[in-house]
């Protein structure tokens, strides 16, 4: 992409800087709550699914120092702009070409204590493909949810983890998709606004895992019972998340 197509945008109070396209997919808030919730140590090796410009990752590694990170992307453009943003980051991030359904033979021998994943929210039967190719590969569905699941347990490790975020419409397929070899499932809802139904969801399952199902307390992102006024309105525990790179533990989330 040339410059005049990208922007270049902060992620993290400035600790993240992502060049990214004007027009497309662009990563927001998403994959930054995403990347907080992975209980990751530093020397552990991380693989993404769906990297796209390396949002994900990247605000992992600002925050765990010492995460060895490799990510997969099918989009040659988007895969180039994750390894510009990780050299102009200053951290190391191994970037894959390639469809999850014909891994690199590379990547396909290798096991992970972490895999993690933004998948495509919607359906492609349930909705208009989106004008921009970029967007309409991120998010639109094309391999089916059950696929992104199983490519991440053949990734893991025994007992590493799958940190998933999706719409929270999509949980059942996402519960069921990890039934046959995930376990000790985590559910975190995320709603805007405490007068609001939950969007999103962030899932934890463990490989050979056997702990019960827990759901978590939702986190509610904004103040207030609506919009108010102009700004975003953030929680003080979000703006901690989004702002100054704090950890989203599951287990601690209050209302």
């Amino acid at each position: 992409m040339e410059a005049d197509d990208l922007t270049e945008d902060d992620f993290l109070g400035g600790r993240v800087r992502l060049l990214q396209p004007k027009t497309g997919y662009r990563a927001g808030i998403d994959p930054v709550l995403l990347a907080a919730a992975i209980p990751a140590e530093a020397g552990q090796t991380v693989l993404e699914l769906g990297l796209g410009v390396g949002a994900a990752s990247l605000c992992l590694a600002a925050r765990v120092r010492g995460v060895k990170l490799a990510g997969i992307e099918m989009q040659a453009a988007y895969a180039a702009l994750a390894r510009r943003n990780a050299e102009a980051n200053g951290i190391a991030l191994e970037v894959f070409e390639g469809d999850l359904a014909t891994m690199p033979p590379a990547l396909k021998a290798r096991r992970f204590d972490h895999v993690i994943m933004n998948p495509p929210y919607f359906r492609r039967e349930a909705g208009t493909p989106a004008s921009d190719t970029g967007r309409e590969v991120a998010l639109g569905e094309v391999l089916p949810l059950m696929t992104w699941v199983e490519t991440a347990s053949r990734r893991l490790l025994p007992g590493g983890r799958l940190t998933a975020i999706h719409r929270a419409e999509r949980l059942p397929e996402l519960l069921t998709a990890c039934a046959t070899s995930l376990g000790s499932l985590e559910v975190l809802p995320i709603q805007p606004r405490i007068s609001r139904e939950a969007t999103l969801v962030l899932m934890t399952a463990r490989k050979e895992g056997r702990g019960a199902f827990c759901l978590h307390a939702p986190l509610i992102l904004h103040d207030g019972p609506r919009h108010l006024r102009d700004g975003d309105s953030f929680r003080a525990e979000v703006q901690a998340i989004l702002r100054d790179a704090a950890s989203l533990s599951l287990a601690r989330v209050k209302v």
